[in-house]
């Protein structure tokens, strides 16, 4: 089933139009009932963490929506729609809840495309003192449920195929820049896991990718990722990419023994990325420092930064080791459906 982007000629609430996004809309219904359905039957409980927060999150290239919260007293105080719950998940775990799931819109600014909207629907869900390959499986088996919730054959997107139902392909991001890039990853960063940015953009012009005026090893490994490694990823299969480099992850423990990754993966489909799941960091001054670093990096590039929420730091000396993950649920609904972009899926997109 397929239904053509909306127009200010043909509004998304025109009777035909409507008519022809409708199938794909109960669709959604259908893989929103069975995933509620798969996480009960686990003990999951499903959770409701408010959008309004002091802190949106604090990663480089998440850009928020702001507000002004206004108290009795009349006087406002700063305030963001979340990016994502896990601030408020994580402290749900420190207060003792051991399995919860979450399925909720979040709200990321500067986002608006065939896979990208204003305004999305997130599935989100973290097991407590169980392992990160758990969650991997979890998110494995849910991408499963979206199939066989339509019965779909096989998803598309773009000229792409993917069988979700065929064994997954895991490849470390390491491994997966050897292969699709050219670049050795371990070669520009030391044993610490402090990357070097001149050592990435030698490497980038041997393999005679262009180099951007930004050489930055974070902004370089993005454009490499972008570029060359995320198209080639779920073709045939799923893919999950796991074991990011630790600079990275600024929400994930590091590997045990290798300092230089962190317990964090992504999985796609097509070449769509799916869901992104972390191993979690516990530590608070380790959490902190990498807070800053990011803000730090925001202000430089951006020229703006977001508070640390220091509520969710003091959480962190009470939460129990977990894993958890996020997965872009109207992307999954999509494939699902064999549609080719998100407002196709989406009951009401934002207005234009």
């Amino acid at each position: 089933m397929s239904a053509p982007f909306s127009s200010a000629a043909t509004p998304w609430w025109d009777r035909d139009r409507h008519a022809d996004r409708r199938p794909a809309l109960l669709a959604r219904s259908r893989i929103d009932a069975a995933m509620r359905n798969w996480f009960a039957a686990r003990d999951f409980l499903m959770v409701d963490p408010p959008g309004l927060q002091r802190s949106p999150g604090n990663e480089t290239h998440l850009h928020a929506f702001g507000t002004v919260m206004t108290g009795n007293d009349g006087l406002g105080q700063d305030m963001y729609l979340h990016t994502s719950p896990e601030f408020t998940m994580k402290k749900l775990l420190a207060a003792g809840e051991r399995r919860i799931a979450s399925l909720q819109h979040v709200w990321r600014n500067r986002e608006r495309s065939a896979l990208h909207h204003p305004e999305f629907t997130m599935l989100e869900w973290y097991r407590a003192e169980e392992g990160y390959d758990t969650i991997i499986a979890d998110t494995l088996a849910l991408i499963r449920l979206a199939a066989d919730t339509t019965g779909i054959g096989a998803f598309s997107f773009r000229e792409r195929r993917c069988d979700p139902r065929a064994e997954a392909e895991r490849l470390s991001v390491v491994d997966a820049f050897e292969r699709y890039a050219g670049i050795d990853l371990f070669a520009t960063m030391d044993a610490d896991g402090v990357p070097d940015g001149n050592a990435l953009a030698a490497e980038m012009a041997h393999v005679g990718m262009s180099l951007p005026d930004d050489r930055s090893w974070s902004y370089l490994f993005t454009q490499i990722l972008l570029e060359r490694v995320e198209p080639q990823l779920g073709n045939g299969r799923v893919t999950v990419l796991d074991r990011y480099p630790a600079c990275e992850a600024a929400l994930a423990r590091r590997v045990p023994g290798d300092r230089r990754v962190s317990e964090r993966f992504e999985v796609y489909a097509c070449g769509v990325e799916l869901a992104n799941g972390f191993g979690e960091l516990t530590d608070k001054a380790e959490q902190r420092r990498r807070f800053e670093a990011e803000m730090d990096e925001k202000q430089r590039i951006y020229g703006e930064r977001y508070p640390i929420d220091e509520d969710f730091l003091a959480a962190l000396d009470f939460m129990p080791e977990a894993s958890g993950v996020a997965l872009g649920f109207d992307r999954l609904v999509m494939l699902a459906t064999g549609v080719q972009r998100i407002e196709a899926v989406l009951w009401a997109p934002v207005a234009a």
